[in-house]
């Protein structure tokens, strides 16, 4: 009669002390979820949007030296404002007007494409694209500006020295411009030149121009340093997902030739 062959025990149980699971693997996306200063591959900033940022302030001093250049030499960018220059009483005012076109309209796209701040700060980059379009569309007569042109100018100035504020990152901010005190920073000079525009606007002191000129070309660059700076954070974050540790007390999910990582340096072949 033939005997049936018996199960080795000893040799199953032998088998199933290497083969015994452990704790479930991480996984390569999940180590970087863990840490809240990353972003995510989704939140990077296309290179249009940077693209935009740098267009809007570019064309911005290029459209009031050429357009300045074309003034009479009675014409003092010291002492006028850039509104002069796009207004009824300007020498090629068309060119300053479309400066100003263009340049609302990169303020608008970069707020649309800057999905790695926060919606509100989108709302406020489009909001001082549309005061910038507003400008553009009501001419500074001879006489002086308009109200409706004062409120788009208003509007201009306040919605860009308090974007810094909503743009800090409370925590985890890789680059410190855009760390709460940072933003904090920034906003304070903004707000300082904003104060020092009203000013010389409400004495008509001779320096007026060029007090324009410093507050709106550095309120206007500030979008191009954020986006630039958000950039440099998300690469910092994919290379940080490249080089992510083996965590210890954890199984790795590697085979290799059939055998299996376990803790402690000791493998197992399974049976």
């Amino acid at each position: 009669m033939t005997q049936l062959a018996r199960p080795d025990l000893a040799r199953n149980r032998s088998g199933r002390d290497h083969a015994r699971p452990g704790p479930a693997p991480p996984s390569a996306e999940a180590w970087p979820a863990d840490r809240p200063g990353l972003l995510r591959a989704g939140r990077a900033v296309p290179g249009w949007v940077v693209g935009t940022a740098l267009l809007g302030p570019a064309v911005l001093v290029g459209g009031w030296l050429i357009a300045g250049a074309l003034q009479p030499a009675s014409y003092s960018p010291m002492r006028q404002t850039i509104s002069e220059l796009a207004g009824q009483s300007g020498t090629d005012r068309w060119l300053m007007t479309s400066a100003l076109l263009l340049v609302g309209s990169c303020q608008i796209a970069t707020g649309a494409g800057l999905t790695a701040v926060r919606l509100t700060a989108r709302v406020l980059l489009i909001l001082t694209g549309l005061s910038t379009l507003g400008i553009a569309a009501t001419p500074e007569p001879a006489g002086g500006p308009t109200t409706r042109h004062l409120a788009f100018a208003v509007s201009c100035v306040v919605t860009t020295a308090v974007w810094p504020v909503v743009v800090a990152r409370r925590r985890h901010a890789h680059a410190w411009i855009l760390s709460v005190y940072g933003c904090a920073t920034v906003t304070a000079l903004f707000a300082a030149l904003s104060l020092w525009l009203l000013v010389a606007a409400r004495e008509g002191s001779g320096d007026l121009g060029m007090v324009e000129r410093l507050t709106s070309g550095a309120q206007g660059l500030f979008p191009l340093v954020v986006a630039l700076a958000l950039r440099q954070t998300a690469e910092a974050a994919g290379d940080g997902r490249q080089r992510a540790p083996e965590r210890p007390g954890y199984w790795r999910a590697v085979t290799l030739t059939g055998r299996r990582a376990v803790p402690g340096g000791r493998t197992g072949l399974p049976q």
